[in-house]
Formats: C-alpha cells, sequence, structure tokens
C-alpha cells in the first residue's frame, strides 16, 4: 500500500522534481519582489513528537484500532492550507489517539458502541483530502479520546445492476479503485473531482462533492439511489428508488451531513455508458462581460456540455493557458451515445455572437480536450496541489475560495470579491497582489466563481495570515449574496463568517436536533457544521 504523506497532497513518492521546485521558487522570489526566500525542511515523522494516546485498545477491537505513530500523524489533519502548514511546521498537539480500520459494517456498529459508551469523539476520515478543515480532531476538553475513523479497508464495488445502470459500493473505495472496477462492465460514475485520486465515495457523498463536469450533473447528489448509514444509535438505510416523493428524503440528510450524524457505509449509486465520442474548442474573448454572457447562454442553451469553464484573463496566464491578454472559455461535450460535432458546433455558434473567435483543433475529436489551452489549464490543475505544497515550506500563501451566485449578480460580484480580496490581501500582508477567477460549473441560473490569489508570508507568519483573509472571504461571499462554498463543503473553516451567517437559523434548530435524535452524547465529528452538543468547540482560527 503506498504510504500518504502527513505535510503535503498525495503519496510520499508524489513529489516535485528539483526543477518544478527551483521554478515555483523563482515565480514566488520574482512575484514578490524578493532576493532569496526561505525553505522549511520536509518534517520526518520520526522528529515528531506525540501525546500518549489517552484511551486503551479494548480487546473486542484490538484487530481495528491502531495507535501507529505515523497513521496519527497521517489522520490529525486534512489538506486545506493551514492543515498543510501545521503538519510542516510540526505542530500536532491534538492528534486523535487511535486510528480505526473496520474490516466491515458491523465493525463500524461495535466501533461507535464502543466510543459513545466511553465518550469518545468519532471523526470519519474518508480520503483525508478535505480542505476546509472536515476531518480534524481537535475536539475540546470535554471527550475522553478521539479516533479517526477510516474506512479504507470497505473498499469494494458489491453488486452491479447494469440494467438500471446502478452499482451498490463500498464507502471507503477510492476513486481509482471504483473507475478501475466500473469500468469492467463498461460503465462509469463520471464524478471527477480534483481530489479524485486521493478520495472516497463515502467522503464525496458526506461533503456534497463537486465533480470537474461543469454543467447538469455538477455534484454527488444526482448519482446517490440510496445510502447506509451507521449512527451511534442504529443503522440507516433507505430504500433504492429512481425517485420517490415519500416525504423530505432521508439521502437528502445523509448527503452533506459531513459525519456529524454517522457514517457512511456503503451506497447505491446511478451510472452512466463510458463515454466513446469527444469535442473540445477554446474560445478567446477581449471583454470579461462578454465572456460571461456567452458562457450563461451556453449554459441556459439546453447543449450541458461536459466542460463549460471561464478562464479571466489572469487565470489563463498564471496556469499558462494563455498570454494574459484574452479570457478564455474551454468547452467540451462527451457522449457514449452519438457524435457531438453539432452540439459543440451550436456553442461556438453563441460564443462568436457575443464576440468570442476560436479555432477549431485539428487533432481528432477524443484527444482534443488534451490539447491547446484547455490541455495546458487541465495539466496545470493537476499539479496545482503539488505546487502549493512547494509554496507552503516557503511560507507563501497559495490558495483558493468558492462560492456560486445567480446570472443576475455575476458580474458586479465577481469584480467585487476579487477587488476586495486584493485590498485585504494587501492590508494584511503589506504586499500586493492577483486575484484571479474562473468559472468551475455553470447552470441556467447561475455560476460557480471560483478564487484563487496568493499572499507574501513567511514560515513564522503564514497561519495568521491566512486566517485573516479566510475570515474576510467567508464574510465577503455570503454578505454579497453567494454560498460559503459550493463544493468544498463547510468543516470548520468555513463556518465562521459563513456558514454559521448564511445558515437559516430554524434549519440549525431542525440540524441540531436530528443529531441529538441520532447521536445524544455527540460524539460524531464535534464542531463540523454545528457547535457540538457539549458546549462550543473552539477552533485554532478562532483563538
Amino acid at each position: 500500500m503506498q504510504k500518504r504523506k502527513f505535510w503535503g497532497w498525495g503519496y510520499q513518492d508524489q513529489v516535485l522534481s528539483n526543477e518544478e521546485d527551483t521554478a515555483i521558487e523563482s515565480l514566488i522570489a520574482a512575484h514578490f519582489s524578493l532576493n532569496e526566500v526561505p525553505k522549511l525542511p520536509i518534517p520526518q515523522a520520526e522528529d515528531i513528537d506525540l501525546p500518549m494516546p489517552r484511551v486503551k485498545i479494548p480487546p473486542i477491537l484490538k484487530n481495528v484500532l491502531s495507535g501507529n505513530h505515523l497513521e496519527r500523524l497521517n489522520h490529525s489533519y486534512g489538506k486545506s492550507f493551514p492543515d498543510l502548514a501545521r503538519a510542516m511546521l510540526k505542530q500536532f498537539p491534538h492528534p486523535p489517539d487511535l486510528v480505526a480500520f473496520p474490516e466491515d459494517q458491523e465493525d463500524v456498529v461495535n466501533i461507535l458502541d464502543w466510543s459513545d459508551q466511553n465518550n469518545i469523539a468519532v471523526i470519519p476520515y474518508g480520503g483525508g483530502s478535505s480542505v476546509c478543515g472536515g476531518v480534524e480532531t481537535y475536539v475540546g476538553d470535554d471527550y475522553s479520546g478521539v479516533i479517526s475513523l477510516d474506512l479504507r479497508n470497505l473498499d469494494q464495488v458489491l453488486e452491479v445492476d447494469k440494467t438500471s445502470r446502478a452499482a451498490r459500493i463500498q464507502a471507503g473505495i477510492f476513486g481509482p479503485a471504483l473507475e478501475n472496477e466500473l469500468r469492467k462492465s463498461d460503465l462509469t460514475l463520471r464524478h471527477f473531482p480534483q481530489s479524485f485520486e486521493h478520495s472516497t465515495l463515502g467522503g464525496w457523498i458526506a461533503t456534497r462533492s463537486g465533480g470537474h463536469f461543469a454543467t447538469l450533473y455538477t455534484h454527488i447528489d444526482d448519482f446517490v439511489e440510496s445510502t447506509t448509514m451507521v449512527t451511534p444509535t442504529g443503522v440507516i438505510e433507505s430504500r433504492r428508488l429512481p425517485g420517490s416523493g415519500a416525504g423530505p428524503s432521508p439521502d437528502r440528510m445523509v448527503i452533506g451531513s459531513e459525519g456529524i450524524l454517522g457514517v457512511i457505509t456503503e451506497a447505491w449509486m446511478r451510472l452512466q455508458d463510458r463515454p466513446v465520442f469527444r469535442a473540445s474548442c477554446s474560445v478567446e474573448f477581449k471583454d470579461y462581460q462578454n465572456a460571461l454572457n456567452a458562457t450563461r447562454l451556453i449554459s441556459q442553451s439546453g447543449l450541458y456540455p461536459a466542460n463549460c469553464r471561464l478562464l479571466d484573463a489572469n487565470e489563463a496566464l498564471f496556469n499558462r493557458a494563455g498570454d494574459g491578454s484574452k479570457h478564455i472559455l474551454i468547452l467540451s461535450f462527451e457522449s457514449a451515445d452519438h457524435e457531438l460535432s453539432i452540439w459543440l458546433d451550436r456553442a461556438l455558434e453563441i460564443a462568436s455572437s457575443e464576440g468570442g473567435r476560436y479555432e477549431k483543433p485539428q487533432e481528432k475529436e477524443d484527444e482534443a480536450h488534451r490539447s491547446g489551452a484547455s490541455g495546458t489549464w487541465r495539466n496545470s490543475f493537476i499539479r496545482a496541489p503539488f505546487n502549493r505544497d512547494a509554496a507552503v515550506r516557503r511560507g507563501i500563501i497559495w490558495d483558493t475560495f468558492e462560492t456560486s451566485i445567480t446570472w443576475d449578480h455575476s458580474l458586479e460580484f465577481i469584480e467585487s470579491i476579487k477587488e476586495k480580496t486584493r485590498r485585504t490581501i494587501h492590508e494584511v500582508s503589506g504586499r500586493e497582489t492577483n486575484v484571479t477567477c474562473r468559472l468551475t460549473h455553470t447552470y441556467p441560473d447561475g455560476c460557480a466563481p471560483y478564487f484563487s490569489y496568493t499572499a507574501y508570508a513567511t514560515p513564522s507568519t503564514m497561519l495568521d495570515v491566512w486566517k485573516q483573509i479566510k475570515i474576510a472571504t467567508n464574510e465577503m461571499v455570503v454578505a454579497e449574496g453567494g454560498t460559503v462554498t459550493h463544493h468544498h463543503a463547510v468543516g470548520r473553516d468555513h463556518r465562521i463568517n459563513g456558514y454559521d451567517v448564511q445558515r437559516p437559523s430554524g434549519f440549525k434548530d431542525m440540524l441540531t436536533a436530528a443529531k441529538s435524535s441520532v447521536d445524544p452524547r455527540s460524539i460524531m465529528n464535534p464542531g463540523a457544521l454545528i457547535d457540538s452538543g457539549k458546549g462550543k468547540i473552539g477552533h485554532w482560527m478562532e483563538n
């Protein structure tokens, strides 16, 4: 089994080359006019001391609980900027006391029973790729211990219904293993978040994950047919149906619950035939409003492109998909049933009506999405988490935040958020910087802007600088009518000045009541989404 980095993204053998690392350092030095850039050494597990576990492994769970040093390090944090920064700084004051690796659903039931009886908090881990403080193991002083629960051994496709195009799948399966198994039946889930390689089906469902595809089926919600969740008071399994009007949907309560109600152990998922037809093209615009209008019209046309991603000029430049003078709309279509040239041609006709200019690629249609601006951006997108690791080592904040807004406010919203974020970064860091935007998903009624920024700091100041920027951007997007997160989930990082403001107070009461019913001792992921039943859990951002 490949070993995960406890200090960065991915596996231990997934690192930047010396040339790539040097290029990042040169980029940082040039961008912030630095003569030299300090760099932290990569931490070694054996150099980090952890507090002794506060709880002992009971005999009944000796085969599924572990106090392994490296596993405790790996399960202390997710992969947000402050998670990686604290790991790089060797700050692990609150690791899990134990890590659980259940072999089946009965083990999960036993783990929750034991934890519930002994006042031990349980943090469902998924793949550990949370970028919003969703798997952090600091739970305050009201618990006798904390367990990080890892379902990586529940990793099987249990049943495939090819006639209905659905499969019953265990929640601990990672993206590549899932697709490899479905390929045997010539099917696909067609859900590819950026974390695809390092995240699990259960994690996608628990966080309402957004996939790479930009229209129509953008979130995992659309693929969930039924769910099974283990709670401290029992197992909840919904009926497998293509649709139902029988009251509020049980699955909707599970989807996005972020581990505060229970542990998702398996789900029936709607599948699709694997695509064999593809068509792609990139369109350039001089004017951003025209580009935004074109994106809206294509999103409202019923064409449903797989990719309808608008990069502003600086975003295109930063990712080497353009020279910084044009905004770029990346369009691509795919199907398992029919040729797509007529769909692409109509989308390009709409783009042209708004001043877009393009040259159709000469490559085979099934390879066009890997060439030109589209291919360059795609490669940069895949490498982005590893580039961020290199920035963290140098104390430089290289981060993102995302939201969504209706079309009628989109232009003013995007420009306002970019300008306010630039001003905040300047005030906090003392340096000017660029804030770029791309639309990651589009709908007939609105879009999901995704903002990227860099901010100057040093290894000793980066956590405080990031915290100030994060709290400010949470407040900005909510105050201007957007959501604090479109697809990154809430966790703990998006609560402050964000989700706690956005969420209707009546719904908070409903969610709290639901948690009290299935988790009366409030052991499940305390502090995520809502306050624990034991009282408010302080977050490091609030200190």
